[in-house]
């Protein structure tokens, strides 16, 4: 069952339930321009294991991701709930959010590595502690529905979140590579996002990750964004991102066009593309296409190409192996004319 189809089904449940009726927090956001970098991540640092959102199906899915954060020359830590599950959740709200903070108060604990997406970031927003937080910036490293916490964090905080693989499967080369580049060997400027090597010969070219270039220009601003349609469930609320003079990076999966242009058009009817310096578009993979439609490529044109800032469709960021890590927060610059995304500062101290 994907994404959609689990908050179709789940939606009159998603205010109220174990967890009590979701209340609302009074943590400020953080002071415009305010930036919290975390400390870059190095062998045999201890790296707290969460699950924010869902959990895997069995036992053995989570023991799976213990397992591999260990083979990256990591401790682990697992949080207290981590096993806990309720249907779509990995537990109940309240201990969900509690493993979040408590591995941001443990001094013993460098970095903090999601289990995986699914559903439920968004239920845990008032119950996470935004002071504590502030004052411990870590990596905390995530995708998809991992958007929510990385976004409200950053909002309320400055401190900079890193969206990038879950722990649920296998670091590709390539990816392996942008996790070790971004997060454990910075250099001031640092290329992320372009298509993995790829051999051309005679009758085979590039296929799969080939870049749609909608308009040209370059950008400099500091990332935000994320998945779309968390994106989009944040929006009105106080843990929204500010989008005004930012490249905003957007991916999702599951979704049809028809989908992707009623979160784009929100956005715009929220005056808030409107705001940004660029748009990176990622992998927007397992489209459903079905029946008449307007193409992906065509939504994503008629809803940005008026908006006279650089945009570029095709970035690897989303729910592909080959995927970045995207330091939200960060000063790039996009170029729209070459079809380049870079880092202008190092994401971690």
């Amino acid at each position: 069952m994907n994404r959609r189809r689990i908050l179709q089904s789940t939606i009159a449940g998603a205010l109220i339930g174990g967890s009590g009726v979701l209340g609302t927090t009074n943590a400020a956001a953080a002071p415009a321009g305010k930036i919290l970098k975390p400390r870059r991540l190095a062998p045999g640092n201890t790296i707290g294991l969460v699950a924010p959102a869902s959990s895997s199906l069995e036992d053995e899915g989570i023991r799976f991701s213990i397992d591999l954060v260990r083979s990256m020359g990591f401790k682990v830590k697992q949080g207290a709930h981590l096993f806990d599950r309720e249907q779509y959740l990995a537990g109940d709200d309240r201990a969900r959010a509690e493993d979040v903070n408590n591995m941001f108060a443990d001094d013993s604990v460098d970095a903090i590595f999601c289990l995986r997406g699914g559903y439920g970031t968004s239920r845990i927003l008032p119950y996470l502690d935004y002071e504590l937080i502030g004052r411990n910036p870590k990596v905390q490293l995530g995708m998809s529905d991992i958007t929510g916490i990385l976004t409200a964090i950053h909002t309320k905080t400055g401190v900079v979140g890193f969206h990038g693989p879950n722990a649920s499967g296998n670091f590709s080369d390539y990816a392996l590579s942008e996790f070790q580049k971004v997060l454990m060997q910075p250099t001031p400027t640092t290329e992320i996002g372009s298509a993995p090597p790829f051999e051309a010969r005679e009758g085979r070219i590039e296929r799969k990750n080939r870049l749609t270039y909608i308009n040209g220009g370059v950008a400099k601003g500091r990332l935000i964004g994320g998945n779309l349609t968390l994106i989009s469930v944040l929006m009105g609320t106080e843990f929204e991102p500010d989008f005004q003079d930012k490249i905003v990076f957007l991916e999702d999966v599951h979704e049809a066009p028809y989908r992707i242009d009623r979160m784009l058009t929100q956005l715009l009817l929220a005056g808030k593309l409107q705001q940004a310096a660029g748009i990176v578009f990622g992998k927007f993979t397992d489209s459903e296409t079905e029946g008449n439609t307007f193409s992906l490529e065509e939504v994503m044109r008629d809803r940005t190409k008026d908006l006279g800032i650089p945009v570029v469709r095709g970035f690897m960021i989303g729910h592909v192996e080959d995927q970045t890590v995207v330091p939200i927060g960060v000063e790039a610059e996009l170029d729209g004319n070459k079809g380049t995304l870079r880092l202008l500062e190092a994401a971690v101290t």
